[in-house]
Parts: C-alpha cells; sequence; structure tokens
C-alpha cells in the first residue's frame, strides 16, 4: 500500500511538472491576448532602508501568485535578508499542490535587513511562480533585482515605530495591517535556546494571555515559552490583564542535538484607538546549525537554562503535535505508570472489596464487568476535567474541592464501617420486604450495581487518587491553551484507561481466586476490613498532624495481627505462617504508637534516627501573589535562587517529596543559595486560586524555579514526585546560572 501511494504521488507529481512545461511552452503560441507574459502578469517594485527590504507587488486582474512559492534573499555579500512578512492571502483549491494560499491585485512583501546602510546597493533574488485563472501554470522562477538603501531620512516603517510620531501614519489607512502592527521574528540564540521578538508599533499592544505557543512535530517536543512580566491593563471584555507594548522578548530551549525548531505561535493584540485584532497564527522554521554552544542570558531577560524540558511540557507537545494514535499511546502508557504509583494503589483495595462484597457466586466475568464499571468512573472524572479545562481553564479544580475535611471525615468513616461490617460485628442490611423486593429487581436487571461501583469509581479518582502527575498536567496544561476539548478527552481517556489496566486484572483475576467457601472465606473477609481501614487511615493522615497520622495506621496494622493470629489454617505450616506476619504486623502497630509519641510523623520510618531525625528543609509559607513577588525581590536582591513548593495537606505526592526528597544531603547542598518559600492551598480558598491561576497550575506538588534575575526558569518546573537524584539535577540545572552572590 505504502508502495502504491507513493507511486500516485510520482505521478501526480509528473502530471504537474507536466502542466507546467506545457503551459510555458505555449502559453505565448496560443496568442498574445489569451495569456500575459510574466514580466506583464506580475509586476513590483523594491525599496528599502537600513532596517528592511519592501517589495510591492501588482498582479493583473485573473492572476495569482502562490504564497508557498514566493521567496527574498540578497545577493550581495555580508548583507543578510530575513524571514519575509506576508499579508493575509485567500484561500485557493489547487488541482495539483491542494489547499494554497495565494495572492491578488496589489500586496507588499517585506523582510528584516542586516548589513546594509544608507547608499548601498543590494542585490536582491525575488522567487515567484504564479498561474492564470485561464489555466496556465508558469514555471517557478527567480528575478534579479537591485535595490538602493534609502538615506538617513526616514521611511515609512520608520515613523511607525518612532514613539515620537502618531501611531497612525498619513496616507495610510487608520489602522495598521496587523502584520506591520506587530513584526514577529525568531533567533536562534543558541544551539539550545530560541529568541521570538515582536516589534509592536506605538499605540498597539499583545495580550499576554492570548500568546499561545506549541511544537509543530510532536516528535520534536521544546521547553514552554518563557514571556517576561508584562505592563497592567484593564480590558473591557477580558478583565484584569497584561500587556505588552513596543517590544517583547520570549525564549522557549530545544533538546539538545536538535537541527531545527519548527513551532506554532498565535498572539493576537489592539490598537489604543479602539480595533483588537482577532488571533494571528505563524508558523516558524529555526535552523539551530552554526548557533553558539552556550548563550548568556540577558540581566532581567527570561532564560530557559539550557535546553532541559520538563516531563509535563514534553507530553503536552506530544499531546499537541502528535497524531490521535500517538495521543492514545502516550496517554495510555502515562496512565499505566502512574498506576503505580502510591496515590493510585489505594484503589485496588476499594476495588477488591466491592468485588469480594458482591457475593460468593461472583464469576470472572461479572468480576471483570464490575472492575470495568469502576474504571469508567476514573475515566468519566477525567473527561470532566478535562471539558472544565477547555472551557473554564485552570479554576476549578474538582479534587481540591473534593479533599477538603468535610468530605473526607465522612468518607473515611464509611470505610471505618464497611470494616466494622467485614470484621463481623454487625451486618448491614435492609428490612426484609425491601430486600426481596430488591432481589426480584436484581434478577432482572442488574444496573444499579453498575451505576454504584461506577460511582464509587468516580469518588475514588477525586478524593482517594488525588494524583497530579506529568502526564496529567500536560494533557490539562494543553487542553487550558488550546480549548481544544476533543483531543484533550482523548488524551485523558486514555490515560485513565491505563490507570484502569492493573485494576482490570485484579477485577478478572479476584472472581476466580477468591475462596468460595470454608473457614478461609471469613479470613479474607476480615483481611478486606483491614485492607478497608487501611484506606480510612490514608483518607484522614492527609488533614490530622504527622503524630495523629501515625496512630491512625497503628489501626489496622493492629488489626491485621489480631486476624492472623487468630485464622483457621488447614495445616500447622500456613497457620505458623499467618502467626508469623501477625506478630510482624502487631510490632509494627506498637513501633506505630511509640514514634508517635517520640514524636515522629512519618509511619514508613516510624522510628526518629538514633541522634535526631533528618534534616527537613524550612519553608517560608507565602499566601498571596503579592507575597511571592515581595520575596522573589528579595532575594534577587541578594544574589539569591528561589524555589516555590506548591503543597497541601490532603497531597500525597507533597508528603512523599517531604519524606524522601527533600530530606536528602544532595538535594539539600544543590538548594544552599536559594530561597525556599511554600505556598499551602489545602484550603483552596480565593487566594489560593488566584495563586494556582496566575501560574496555570492545577494542583500540588508543583515546584518553581526563579534565578537571582527575578525570573522564572519556566522549563524546569517540577510535577508530581521526583525522586532526589533527579530532583537535585533539576535543582543544580535551574540555578546553576544564576547562584552568584551580587558585587559589593
Amino acid at each position: 500500500m505504502r508502495a502504491e501511494s507513493l507511486f500516485k504521488r510520482l505521478m501526480s507529481s509528473s502530471l504537474a511538472l507536466v502542466a507546467l512545461l506545457a503551459g510555458a511552452s505555449t502559453a505565448w503560441a496560443i496568442g498574445e491576448d489569451e495569456y500575459l507574459p510574466p514580466e506583464q502578469a506580475f509586476k513590483y517594485t523594491a525599496s528599502a532602508d537600513e532596517s528592511q527590504v519592501t517589495v510591492e507587488w501588482k498582479v493583473t486582474d485573473g492572476y495569482y501568485l502562490y504564497k508557498k512559492r514566493m521567496g527574498l534573499s540578497a545577493a550581495t555579500a555580508g548583507v543578510t535578508v530575513g524571514d519575509s512578512v506576508y499579508p493575509k492571502g485567500e484561500a485557493h483549491q489547487d488541482d495539483y499542490f491542494g489547499e494554497q494560499e495565494v495572492f491578488r491585485h496589489t500586496f507588499k512583501v517585506t523582510a528584516p535587513l542586516t548589513g546594509a546602510k544608507a547608499g548601498d546597493t543590494v542585490a536582491l533574488k525575488l522567487k515567484w511562480q504564479g498561474c492564470a485563472d485561464a489555466g496556465l501554470c508558469y514555471p517557478p522562477s527567480v528575478w534579479d533585482a537591485t535595490v538602493k538603501v534609502a538615506a538617513a531620512a526616514k521611511t515609512t516603517a520608520d515613523k511607525i515605530f518612532d514613539q515620537a510620531k502618531p501611531q497612525v501614519v498619513e496616507g495610510e489607512d487608520e489602522y495598521l495591517d496587523p502584520e506591520v502592527a506587530f513584526v514577529l521574528t525568531a533567533e536562534a540564540q543558541s544551539a539550545n535556546n530560541v529568541q521570538l521578538n515582536w516589534r509592536i508599533a506605538d499605540g498597539y499592544y499583545l495580550y499576554k494571555q492570548r500568546i499561545k505557543f506549541e511544537p509543530v512535530n510532536a516528535a520534536q517536543p521544546v521547553g514552554a515559552l518563557v514571556l517576561p512580566k508584562g505592563l497592567p491593563h484593564s480590558d473591557e471584555y477580558f478583565g484584569e490583564q497584561e500587556i505588552y507594548r513596543q517590544s517583547l522578548d520570549a525564549s522557549f530551549s530545544v533538546p539538545p542535538g536538535a537541527k531545527s525548531a519548527d513551532v506554532k505561535v498565535t498572539y493576537q493584540g489592539c490598537a489604543d484607538a479602539g480595533l483588537c485584532y482577532p488571533p494571528i497564527t505563524k508558523v516558524l522554521n529555526v535552523s539551530l546549525e552554526g548557533a553558539p554552544a552556550t548563550v548568556a542570558s540577558s540581566a532581567g531577560g527570561p532564560s530557559n537554562g539550557g535546553g532541559y524540558v520538563s516531563e509535563q511540557d514534553s507530553f503536552a507537545a506530544q499531546i499537541a503535535g502528535g497524531s490521535l494514535l500517538i495521543v492514545i499511546a502516550v496517554g495510555y502508557l502515562g496512565g499505566l505508570l502512574m498506576a503505580f504509583t502510591p496515590c493510585v494503589l489505594p484503589m485496588v483495595p476499594i476495588l477488591s472489596g466491592i468485588i469480594a462484597g458482591s457475593g460468593e457466586k461472583t464469576t470472572p466475568a461479572r468480576a471483570f464487568l464490575l472492575s470495568l464499571a469502576y474504571v469508567a468512573g476514573i475515566a468519566a472524572i477525567y473527561v470532566l476535567m478535562d471539558v472544565l479545562a477547555a472551557f473554564i481553564g485552570g479554576g476549578v479544580n474538582l479534587q481540591a474541592i473534593f479533599n477538603q475535611w468535610y468530605i473526607l471525615v465522612p468518607f473515611a468513616l464509611l470505610f471505618v464501617v464497611l470494616a466494622a461490617s467485614m470484621f463481623g460485628l454487625f451486618t448491614i442490611e435492609v428490612p426484609s420486604f425491601i430486600q426481596t423486593r430488591l432481589s426480584d429487581a436484581s434478577n432482572n436487571q442488574r444496573a444499579g450495581t453498575f451505576i454504584g461501583v461506577a460511582a464509587m469509581g468516580a469518588l475514588s479518582a477525586l478524593i482517594v487518587s488525588a494524583c497530579v502527575a506529568p502526564v496529567l498536567i500536560g494533557a490539562l496544561t494543553f487542553v487550558a491553551k488550546t480549548g481544544d476539548a476533543l483531543r484533550g478527552a482523548i488524551a485523558m481517556l486514555s490515560i485513565a484507561l491505563g490507570m484502569g489496566t492493573p485494576l482490570l486484572l485484579v477485577g478478572a483475576s479476584a472472581g476466580a481466586l477468591l475462596p468460595r467457601a470454608g473457614a478461609w472465606m471469613e479470613t479474607i473477609k476480615n483481611l478486606f476490613g483491614v485492607m478497608f481501614l487501611a484506606v480510612a487511615a490514608w483518607l484522614l493522615g492527609r488533614i490530622v498532624p504527622g503524630w495523629a497520622g501515625m496512630l491512625l495506621w497503628a489501626a489496622p496494622a493492629l488489626a491485621l495481627a489480631w486476624i492472623l493470629w487468630r485464622a483457621n489454617a488447614k495445616s500447622a505450616g500456613a497457620r505458623g505462617l499467618a502467626r508469623l506476619v501477625g506478630t510482624a504486623a502487631g510490632l509494627y502497630g506498637v513501633v506505630l504508637i511509640a514514634g508517635a509519641a517520640l514524636g515522629a510523623t512519618n509511619p514508613l520510618a516510624p522510628i526518629p534516627q538514633l541522634g535526631g531525625q533528618q534534616k527537613q528543609l524550612e519553608f517560608k509559607r507565602i499566601k498571596t501573589l503579592a507575597d511571592l513577588e515581595r520575596e522573589v525581590a528579595a532575594a534577587s536582591k541578594a544574589g539569591r535562587s528561589v524555589m516555590l513548593d506548591f503543597y497541601a495537606d490532603w497531597c500525597v505526592s507533597c508528603k512523599e517529596m517531604e519524606h524522601n526528597t527533600f530530606t536528602e544531603a544532595g538535594v539539600q547542598k544543590a538548594l544552599a543559595n536559594t530561597t525556599l518559600l511554600q505556598a499551602d492551598v489545602t484550603v483552596n480558598d480565593d487566594e489560593d486560586k488566584a495563586l494556582l491561576q496566575h501560574f496555570g497550575i492545577f494542583g500540588p506538588p508543583t515546584i518553581a524555579f526563579y534565578g537571582a534575575d527575578g525570573s522564572e526558569r519556566r522549563n524546569f518546573r517540577v510535577v508530581g514526585f521526583m525522586k532526589a537524584a533527579e530532583f537535585a539535577d533539576v535543582v543544580r540545572q535551574a540555578v546553576a546560572a544564576s547562584n552568584t552572590p551580587p558585587t559589593t
């Protein structure tokens, strides 16, 4: 099939070439009145000043030029013509080239000019190809032109950008063409860093929040675009905004070894006089060949700190630029990795308990369908999060809402009640007359059971598994920036299915592995009670002090010891093994109680180390954006970098970072000259939401870094749990270029 497709393409290209050559050779044989010579059909005038070249084309009625077949370059040594800036053309469906953008009538093409001074004569090469509506297509051609660079007197373009002049130039339309009002250029600053520059006409401005950026090819991810702080602006339609005037420099990083960077940039701006332009989208190709290996960032300017691309940015790039198959594959694999993180594992005992509680006659098929309903509930929540991100942005955080104490406490108590029932303390049942009716209905329709299990899956995704992982944040970031809810929903659904795969395996096996009858069935039932107690401890541990969390975890440990010591076993060996495990669980429960009394807070390290506990990082808490800006300014004045940690009590990965990553000596050494700030967003009040929304963050744990220049190293953001060695390496890269104390 691929060979056949290639053959068809070759035949199509050959036919197009034959048509072009045949048209060129017979154009004037048909008659001078039918087709014009190209120099009459496509006329041009060229001019230049010390900053740019302008070519004005005048295309005869009935003729047009292809935008993609046009080009402008310098033929004079030492003179360079940059990327051309074209006006908006018209759409044209071409028999040979497909959907094209073409130009008719009169239009101007401009390009930046470097290496020439007033009075110089510059040789130009004008590349073009066009057609007549009547059917003739001219062959691709290159015309030679010469221009004399204008003297020091200011040209129209100079007047536009001269702050001393009015924004509307005499003789022109009331408003500038957007290609002139906002001139965008791109340049490789180093082999790993590209800078974008907008030259903004006086009287015009760009919205910071309307600038969107993504790679063209998902296989070539780039770092996020780093934008400087804008000017405050109160907008009639968009409310409080940040804007840029005169000039805007932004940058992004490129992975090591890349030869070029292909990115799509969308931006929107307005004129002070009242006009707001529609969003403008440009695809830029920037060559990195020949660029210097490194670049020193300018003071106060944004810096990406080399070629590091964060996991979430890489996921977002793959979702943005890849085919739907790539989106599905990336989402599924990312979700599968999430399934083995501590914040997802508690779903296993919940689902197992549901299957065990559905009756002794549960078949593998029914157990699998129950698991599928549970995973469907998770998927529904993730798709809902996608829709909210697309239409609301990061303003609504469902996981934060559902992880408040007034939700967690009743949900935890529910698991305690279920555990007590599993221990045989009481039986949960409805009156017999209702049971009879429910039984009759159940024999005919089991949908109610599946709906209930799906609801438990949805609640588990919101409460038990409040996970923030790079793949999840990458998908939500893509949706929030682009508004592409459909592609985002596919990505989120794939993530949910990846997370749910181990759960489906548990469901498929549980029906076959669970004992059907006998004394062990009672022990299995009791063990599910222990698991429910562990889930309750897991939930309440997020909102109680560390020592209280230790006591909570002691409860399932001691319960497990009690159950295993009294378990009936068929053989002496099985009974001995059960009691051995029970003894270990009982000792662990006692150690947890003793550790709580000694001030320990980590159930995985219940006894403080001899000579004192591991040294914890000392953070200064901030609450508002004003607090952050004040602390960053103070750190910058002292020549210090800044690490900002977004934390919440209900965030499991936050506590993993606190206990397993921040305590490591390598991490603390890397942060020696860094000011440590922490934003506690547990309560999710208006100030917390405003701070999260300012950063475009969907939830903790997220860690941001600032250089000593006061600019955030956006591409170094850390989302989710990261091991100490890897985190220390990220810290060193993020702050290495900014940890030099100021001279006095």
